[in-house]
C-alpha cells in the first residue's frame, strides 16, 4: 500500500546561518548577565559572612567601625526612582500621544529628532543643569508643597515653613530635586518607546472608529491606548530601570545622608549607585566587598523589575484588548 511521504523542506543556508547567529547572541546575553550576577554574588560573600542579615537592616555606613548597611540607601534609591517615574510617565505619555496622533507631519519629524537628541545628552549635563539652575528655582515649589501638604508625612520638612526668613538650605540637595532631574533623563526613553507603539496601531481600526462617528480622542481612547498598553508598561519599566541606576546626576545634586526617612522634600539622602561611585576609590578590601554586595542588591532590583515588566507585557500584548 502507498504510504504518505514525509515532506522535509530544506531550509536555505542563509536562514540557518541567521538562526544560528541570533540564537548565539541570545545565549551570549544570558551568559553575560549570569556572569555579572555570579561575580557580584561571589564578591559579596565576605561581607555577608561577617555582617549577615544586618547588612540589609542596618542604616549606617561607618567603615571605621564595620557598621555597614544598605537599608537607608536602598530606600533612597527607591524614592528617587519613584519621584522620577511619577513625573516622567504622564509627561512621556502625553508627549508620545501628541507626536503620534496630533502633531503635523513637519512638526512631528522635528519633535522626534529633539526627543532622540534629549536621550543622547550625557547625564552629567543634566546633573550640572539641576545643580546650578533647577535647584535654586524648585526650592520654592518644595516649600509650597511642605506648607500646604505637610499633613501628609512624605511632604513634611523639619523646619518652620511659615517663618518670614525661611531656611532654604533645608530644601536643597533633596531626593525630590534629584528625582525631577532624573525624570528629565527618563522622559525621552519612555516617550520614544510609547510613540513607536502608538504609531503601530492598526490603520484599519482607526478608520473604522472614525467611520462609526468617533472623534480623534475617541480613536485614541478606544484604539491607540488599548493597542499600546504593552508599550506603556514596557516604556515605564525601562525608565524605572534607568532611574534606579542613575549615578552622576545623583552624585552632583543629592547631599549624602544615611537616614531612614520618607521625606523627599527634605535635604539629604543616598542611593546605591551614588554610594558605589563616591566610596569605590577609597575602600579597603572589606569595604569594597560591601560595595559590591550593594551592587548585587541593585542588580537584583533591576532584574526583578525587568522580569515583572516582561511578564506584564506578555500578558497584555499590544492590540490584545483593542475594541471599537
Amino acid at each position: 500500500m502507498d504510504e504518505p511521504r514525509v515532506l522535509a523542506p530544506a531550509v536555505p543556508v542563509a536562514d540557518r546561518v541567521f538562526r544560528a547567529v541570533v540564537r548565539s547572541c541570545g545565549v551570549l546575553v544570558l551568559l553575560i548577565m549570569g556572569g555579572i550576577g555570579l561575580f557580584l554574588a561571589y564578591q559579596a560573600i565576605p561581607t555577608l559572612d561577617v555582617l549577615g542579615w544586618s547588612f540589609f537592616t542596618e542604616n549606617r555606613w561607618r567603615p571605621e567601625s564595620n557598621q555597614l548597611g544598605i537599608l537607608s540607601i536602598a530606600l533612597g534609591t527607591l524614592q528617587v526612582a519613584l519621584v522620577a517615574i511619577l513625573i516622567a510617565v504622564p509627561v512621556a505619555l502625553g508627549t508620545a500621544l501628541y507626536i503620534s496622533e496630533y502633531a503635523p507631519l513637519k512638526v512631528r519629524r522635528t519633535l522626534v529628532a529633539l526627543l532622540d537628541l534629549m536621550a543622547a545628552v550625557p547625564s552629567v549635563i543634566y546633573g550640572l543643569w539641576g545643580f546650578f539652575f533647577l535647584q535654586g528655582e524648585i526650592i520654592y515649589l518644595s516649600r509650597w508643597l511642605s506648607r500646604n501638604l505637610s499633613f501628609l508625612p512624605f511632604f513634611k520638612v523639619e523646619t518652620d515653613t511659615t517663618a518670614a526668613v525661611w531656611e532654604k538650605s533645608q530644601y536643597t540637595s533633596s531626593i525630590f530635586i534629584c528625582g525631577v532631574v532624573v525624570s528629565m533623563m527618563v522622559i525621552p526613553i519612555t516617550a520614544s518607546v510609547m510613540r513607536e507603539v502608538f504609531s503601530s496601531a492598526p490603520v484599519g481600526e482607526r478608520e473604522a472608529a472614525l467611520a462609526l462617528g468617533s472623534t480623534r480622542w475617541g480613536v485614541v481612547r478606544s484604539v491607540v491606548l488599548p493597542f499600546g498598553r504593552g508599550g506603556i508598561i514596557g516604556g515605564t519599566m525601562l525608565g524605572l530601570g534607568r532611574a534606579l541606576g542613575e549615578t552622576i546626576a545623583v552624585a552632583l545634586i543629592i547631599s549624602p545622608a544615611f537616614d531612614v526617612k520618607f521625606r523627599p522634600l527634605e535635604k539629604g539622602g543616598n542611593t546605591i549607585s551614588q554610594l558605589i561611585a563616591l566610596r569605590f576609590g577609597e575602600s579597603s578590601p572589606f569595604q569594597l566587598s560591601a560595595l559590591l554586595a550593594a551592587g548585587l542588591v541593585l542588580f537584583l532590583f533591576t532584574l526583578l523589575i525587568n522580569v515583572l515588566a516582561s511578564t506584564v507585557v506578555a500578558r497584555s500584548r499590544s492590540g490584545a484588548a483593542t475594541e471599537i
